[in-house]
């Protein structure tokens, strides 16, 4: 039988514009050469495997498919499943309460999403249109960025420090020199930040909210790691205390597992409706039975119990990394420039350094790896202007044995680099 012809022509296909603005995750290009047999990685963002509630998932699962299976089988609602919709309402107002604010949240306002990195995906397609003005920290998560730029938005950083955004920095992003035009708003995460692990102080939460308020500025709140605090809760939330200019974001991903991809969305209801037709055109709607699920282990305060557990560990791993970096550079404090610096998060699952002067952490990466270490250089997270000596180091799931083992990887390919 005769091979059929191959096929020379042109093949017809032609890329959206939007797409030569997507480019692939630095973070998961490095999470490949992690996968190398004996590299510790304080690269990832991965929540700990051993905090994942293993038998609550499995009686939940057990119990689902034996009530409601059809339900929980079939199609569902686009916003999401009601009993969860109702606790998500719920945690955020006992939250707020607990720091003195009061926050009605309306069930109605609470949109259940694929994990809260499609929650950025829903605000880029409702609020972002080519040539638009949108704020963000200076760093900022690259996941954001990367859901933003497809949109062909102006990204534009604003100057932060360790209690967060400046505020002058602020004022003079917020219009654009010269044609006027108002940023359509400003995306920020408050508690134990991604990439750097701070946390906005109260002070420059209630100046930020005064003043998008006056400047009618949106902001857009992400907080996956606001409840993995160590010592203390952070600040009340942004959106309590102005709900109809803030769009919420949160995640199950980091308190029960990320494998489930569930987050949801807080919206004011004029943004709300058009929020949900964004969903329904992505995905219709998220897992229904993942959601049920949720709902079923989350039912009898079973995070109340189980999120202390993830501090506690975290804390351990946090505590491990600060001394193994103290040990390894001494000289951190009394010269800055010429060893590691780095500073102490206060929750979270991030640890944000800086190389000594004339040093890349892009350059400095490849010697780590050979030492059996692997890190997240900085700059991917500055949507202008990175600063190439930053790296971010996380230490959820290294063992503590394996974080003393990697920092002493990392302090041998710095002394290496500086030496060559």
């Amino acid at each position: 039988m005769n091979n059929p012809p191959l096929i020379t022509a042109p093949s017809g296909w032609q890329l959206a514009r939007r797409a030569a603005r997507m480019n692939p995750s630095v973070i998961r290009e490095i999470l490949k050469v992690t996968e190398r047999p004996g590299i510790i990685s304080f690269a990832g963002g991965l929540p700990s495997s051993k905090t994942f509630p293993v038998a609550e998932f499995e009686a939940a699962c057990a119990k689902v498919l034996r009530d409601d299976p059809a339900a929980a089988l079939q199609y569902a609602a686009s916003e999401g499943f009601g009993p969860l919709r109702e606790m998500v309402a719920e945690n955020l107002r006992v939250q707020a309460a607990s720091a003195g604010l009061t926050w009605q949240v309306d069930p109605a306002q609470v949109l259940i999403t694929t994990g809260s990195q499609q929650g950025l995906d829903l605000v880029a397609k409702v609020l972002v249109d080519a040539g638009s003005r949108i704020l963000v920290e200076s760093p900022t998560y690259l996941g954001a960025v990367m859901a933003f730029t497809p949109m062909e938005p102006e990204v534009v950083s604003v100057a932060s420090d360790d209690d967060g955004v400046d505020m002058e920095a602020l004022r003079q992003a917020a219009v654009a020199a010269g044609t006027g035009e108002a940023a359509r708003f400003l995306y920020v995460l408050p508690n134990f930040q991604n990439p750097t692990g701070r946390t906005m102080s109260e002070a420059r939460r209630a100046a930020l909210s005064t003043e998008a308020a006056r400047l009618g500025l949106p902001l857009i709140e992400d907080n996956p790691y606001g409840d993995l605090w160590f010592d203390a809760p952070p600040p009340a939330p942004l959106t309590a205390r102005n709900p109809d200019g803030c769009i919420y974001l949160g995640s199950f991903s980091k308190v029960l597992a990320p494998g489930l991809r569930l987050g949801f969305v807080v919206a004011p209801k004029a943004v709300y409706p058009k929020l949900l037709q964004a969903k329904q055109a992505a995905d219709l709607h998220s897992p229904g039975f993942n959601q049920r699920m949720i709902a079923e282990v989350m039912k009898d305060g079973f995070l109340d119990r189980h999120v202390p557990t993830i501090r506690a560990l975290y804390k351990s791993q946090r505590d491990a990394m600060l001394e193994a970096l103290a040990q390894h550079f001494p000289a951190s404090n009394s010269q800055p420039d010429q060893s590691l610096t780095w500073n102490t998060p206060a929750g979270g699952m991030f640890l944000w350094a800086r190389l000594p002067k004339d040093m890349s952490a892009v350059d400095l990466l490849p010697f780590a790896v050979d030492k059996g270490v692997a890190f997240v250089p900085g700059a991917p997270f500055y949507a202008d202007h990175g600063d190439p000596r930053t790296l971010r180091l996380s230490f959820v799931t290294p063992s503590v044995a394996e974080i003393h083992q990697g920092v002493a990887a990392l302090a041998a390919a710095i002394k290496e680099r500086q030496a060559a």
